[in-house]
């Protein structure tokens, strides 16, 4: 993971969330799920790798069961108060997580939330399914 410079005093209070669907990448049979989804598979690979994260405390990971993106999964969501919200789609379960923390740590760091595509992993160029302006912005 690259290191960014994270300064808590120009972020304020923010309440930041890193979202992860986990039915994405699910096998179905009968109307019913079966064995372990893909955005399951993710989200263990996230939690086990948020153990060594510097922002493991202040950017908490939470499972969401369906973010209705099921044709673009896997799927995860930065969200925080005050700053643009994006939708990431179309991650690969094996060699995406790390990315996915790289981009939440410049997320964190952003005061406005903003991730200019250049400066994103590469894993993270493509995919944005949604750019939410922040409430009141």
């Amino acid at each position: 993971m690259t290191a960014v410079n994270i300064s808590a005093s120009n972020l304020g209070e923010c309440s930041h969330t890193l979202f992860v669907c986990k039915t994405c990448a699910s096998v179905w049979q009968d109307g019913k799920r079966v064995g372990e989804s893909g955005g399951e598979m993710l989200l263990q690979k996230l939690e086990i790798l948020a153990q060594d994260w510097e922002l493991r405390d202040q950017f908490p990971i939470q499972q969401v069961e369906c973010m209705s993106a099921c044709n673009r999964s896997c799927v995860v969501a930065f969200a925080a108060q005050g700053k643009t919200t994006y939708l990431f789609g179309d991650l690969a379960v094996d060699d995406c997580a790390s990315a996915v923390l790289e981009c939440a740590s410049q997320y964190y760091s952003k005061p406005d939330g903003l991730l200019p595509w250049s400066e994103r992993p590469a894993a993270l160029k493509k995919g944005v399914l949604a750019k939410i302006p922040p409430i009141g912005g």
